[in-house]
């Protein structure tokens, strides 16, 4: 049966992602959505309709230094739509630009990208519905929420996911989505900070942006002589491969041939463009790579820290060596050991390094 429409929103957001996603969850909750990402367009939509509810992004402009034009939004709102509650939705606003566009602006409240949360997004969105127009909604400014935490403790046998992206508002976003499936989630803003989180931790996803600016020290250290700055995302993607990690690429760097190489050599499993980012689409994809990997392996039985001590045997580390990497002593190095020997079913280090390399080709195919 048909959901009744509870009216009209408006969303006023450059970024074609936070756009899909934003308007994707008010279409659920029974809203007709317009877009715009200019403030001309959205004041001749002020004018031409009434609407329930506003989303704002602060700023509206794709140069390298962000703007405020979403404060000009916000005016327009409050002269021809005063009724309609606003929520500024970004990621560049200080504190005092939140205050002035609470207390100037009329904003309802303040919601920043890199702790963007969907339920609190959704429970908001509820709140403003089910109040009359023109009624004060309280909310809470500013939350501070982990993405895909929920405030639920880790459990091991939870899947993890790893999420690289240089851009706080699209790891928030792609975080979110993925604690809302379920997965444990390691966010990562750069190459050097995702390769320590490869070495200490087992994922069982990747998603990764191709284009990651590193700060110039993290990159000479990390990347080879005349490799791309701008491209330690595919330097990434080989270390993601080498552990039969299933990786997809978000990312606003779209070449035909370097995706066509990615994909010829089954380094990546999808790719999306940030541009034509769709929310039921990446679900879809971390579905299909779940559903392949259902069949649990004894692998998914080791804990992290036997993950830890695993890879560092599968790249030739001695037991002393491991101790040393991973500061535990040569007594809790052997009994790690001794559970991950059980746990696979193998009886010496070979044949646990020779499990590993099957299960990492199989994924590859």
């Amino acid at each position: 049966m048909k959901r009744n429409r509870l009216g009209r929103a408006l969303v006023v957001e450059d970024d074609w992602g936070w756009r899909s996603a934003v308007g994707e969850m008010l279409a659920e909750e029974g809203l007709d959505v317009d877009f715009t990402e200019s403030v001309a367009t959205a004041k001749e939509l002020l004018r031409s309709h009434s609407y329930r509810l506003a989303v704002v992004d602060l700023s509206l402009s794709e140069i390298s230094q962000p703007d405020q034009q979403g404060l000009l939004v916000l005016q327009a709102i409050r002269q021809q739509d005063p009724l309609c509650p606003a929520i500024l939705l970004t990621g560049y606003a200080t504190v005092e630009i939140a205050v002035m566009a609470l207390r100037e602006y009329g904003a309802l409240t303040c919601l920043r990208k890199e702790a963007f949360n969907r339920t609190h997004f959704r429970n908001l969105v509820r709140e403003i519905l089910a109040s009359a127009p023109g009624m004060v909604v309280k909310t809470k400014d500013w939350p501070e929420v982990s993405p895909g935490g929920g405030g639920k403790e880790k459990n091991e046998k939870q899947p993890s996911a790893l999420v690289v992206d240089d851009d706080a508002g699209w790891r928030s976003l792609l975080s979110a989505l993925l604690g809302e499936v379920g997965f444990r989630v390691q966010p990562c803003a750069g190459l050097g900070e995702a390769l320590n989180r490869l070495r200490r931790t087992h994922f069982d996803l990747a998603v990764v942006d191709l284009s990651l600016i590193e700060p110039v020290s993290t990159v000479r250290e990390t990347l080879p002589s005349g490799t791309d700055e701008e491209l330690s995302g595919v330097r990434l993607l080989d270390h993601i491969y080498a552990r039969g990690i299933p990786a997809i690429v978000v990312s606003g760097l779209s070449s035909p041939r370097l995706i066509e190489a990615l994909y010829q050599s089954g380094k990546i499993h999808a790719f999306i463009e940030k541009q034509a980012f769709e929310r039921r689409t990446f679900l879809e994809i971390i579905e299909e790579i779940r559903s392949r990997c259902r069949n649990e392996t004894p692998l998914g039985l080791l804990s992290d820290r036997e993950w830890q001590v695993l890879n560092l045997l599968v790249e030739g580390y001695s037991n002393p060596q491991i101790a040393q990497e991973l500061v535990i002593s040569l007594n809790t190095v052997k009994r790690h050991l001794k559970s991950i020997f059980a746990k696979l079913g193998v009886r010496n280090r070979a044949a646990a390094v020779a499990l590993v390399l099957k299960h990492r080709e199989r994924d590859r195919i």
